[in-house]
């Protein structure tokens, strides 16, 4: 094809990524916006399969087969509680995919003597020194990330005070090797593959010191992390669409993280270099928090508490996803919205275990965008709400975060839900969240404790307010 029309129909693309992007930030948009984006991929596939520097399309054709296989499979089989996993995973191959590149393009050059398609000679060995480097650690970070959220290893903060200073070691050496592979041709294999190792480790020790309480940061950061690899995969193979997709998703990844940082009260810097949360290094004593002051409910009880209120706000957090009550949920809003009852959803930035988590799974249970209110929005109400319904959601309603400033979490902004009447708190037991910590709330004078699976439990509630009614 003309060079020029394939940077025509590269622009179009582009132009939709962004339209795209645009979209995604309003939830009535979103869908749009995420078509978009997938016709600007689809535009910026097709032409580059058209291009003359396509030389195989049989193993194109294998590859593409085998990708919607392995897709389709995944799609299927991983449940809405795996989409944190998943999102990790598809950050992995992204980082994999971006180091595949650099070293297939190495290799050719320095073995095969094939020369780089980019014309300024010196940006190829540069771009391959960081799409190495990023690609790697995305990929070791997103498989530490992937265990932590699958419990295959702790999902406490792993590591030691010092880690931060081994990082930034291994981060020198790495960029000492990257400055020799760009300068000293004799010695580059050498040092590609030193870099590619190095990266990989160093992918490790930055993720392991974060604990599952900052796992939606760390998501954000990887997804950056695979944009701007990509980014430098472009600039290896003088591909203008993916360098502006790459840095699209980089530079977004980069506001999301900031975004989460905000919201979880972390430093930007302590996230990408590994940092542990600071702490008092005192245990807190569950016991002496809750002292015999947990009063236990039932559905029955609860129905009755429900009947005169004019205002209830649902909060969801990762025991919603992990009981699947979503639809549950939904059910009992539109039971209590058909009694005349004002109902909405508060959704802190970080709830779950990824980005938006609450927010997707109320929209799978058909859940109206204007009763999904931000942290910020349901804060101003919660004074003026009869009854609050908390579903697993433990460290963001946390009032620790507000006055114990020897806890972890101290300085976090959380969902002020025991300003409220009234709250219930749908758990299976005391057991601490992500943190680790017990949370106050359960023993206030205001709180009821519905324990039990969330999605049996809002069952029974609906079930009871229906023989109410």
């Amino acid at each position: 094809m003309n060079p020029t029309i394939v940077d025509l129909f590269y622009l179009v693309a582009a132009l939709l990524f962004v339209a795209g992007i645009k979209g995604l930030t309003r939830p009535r948009t979103a869908v749009l916006g995420n078509t978009l984006a997938a016709v600007g991929m689809l535009i910026a596939v097709v032409v580059t399969l058209l291009d003359k520097h396509v030389i195989s399309y049989s193993l194109i054709a294998t590859g593409i087969g085998l990708g919607a296989v392995i897709g389709a499979v995944m799609a299927r089989r991983v449940k809405m509680t795996g989409m944190p996993q998943m999102v990790a995973v598809l950050n992995g191959f992204g980082g994999g995919a971006s180091l595949g590149v650099a070293a297939a393009s190495f290799f050719s050059m320095t073995t095969l003597g094939v020369e780089s398609p980019v014309a300024a000679q010196t940006v190829a060995p540069v771009a391959m020194a960081l799409a190495a480097l990023i690609g790697a650690v995305t990929l070791s970070g997103s498989a530490v990330a992937f265990a932590k959220l699958q419990e295959l290893i702790s999902g406490r903060a792993i590591g030691f005070n010092g880690m931060k200073y081994l990082n930034l070691a291994l981060l020198v050496v790495i960029l000492i090797l990257g400055y020799n592979l760009v300068v000293n041709d004799s010695g580059s294999t050498v040092s590609f593959v030193a870099i590619v190792a190095l990266a990989l480790l160093l992918g490790v020790t930055l993720v392991l010191p974060i604990g599952g309480a900052d796992m939606p940061v760390v998501i954000a950061l990887l997804n950056s992390y695979s944009g701007i690899a990509a980014a430098a995969a472009g600039f290896i193979m003088g591909n203008t669409v993916l360098i502006v997709s790459g840095a699209l998703v980089g530079a977004s990844g980069i506001i999301l993280t900031r975004i989460m940082c905000v919201a979880m009260n972390r430093s930007l810097l302590n996230v990408l270099f590994g940092t542990l949360a600071p702490s008092s290094g005192e245990t807190i004593d569950a016991d002496e928090v809750y002292a015999g002051k947990v009063k236990s409910s039932s559905a029955d009880e609860i129905s009755m508490l429900l009947e005169d209120v004019e205002r209830v706000v649902i909060v969801p957090g990762f025991g919603m996803a992990m009981a699947q009550a979503q639809h549950a949920v939904r059910e009992l809003a539109d039971t209590l919205q058909g009694r005349g009852v004002l109902v909405e959803y508060a959704i802190h930035p970080v709830a779950g275990r990824m980005p938006g988590h609450m927010n997707v799974l109320l929209a799978e249970a058909e859940v109206d965008y204007e009763q999904m209110k931000t942290m910020e929005q349901a804060n101003a109400q919660f004074s003026k709400t009869d009854v609050v319904i908390v579903i697993g959601a433990n460290d963001v309603t946390n009032p620790m975060a507000r006055e114990d400033k020897g806890s972890p979490i101290y300085g976090m902004p959380i969902l002020n839900v025991d300003h409220a009447k009234c709250v219930v708190v749908v758990k299976r037991s005391l057991s601490p969240g992500f943190a680790g910590l017990p949370n106050p709330l359960f023993a206030n004078d205001n709180t009821f404790m519905m324990f039990g699976d969330g999605k049996k439990a809002i069952m029974d509630l609906t079930a009871a307010l229906h023989e109410t009614a």
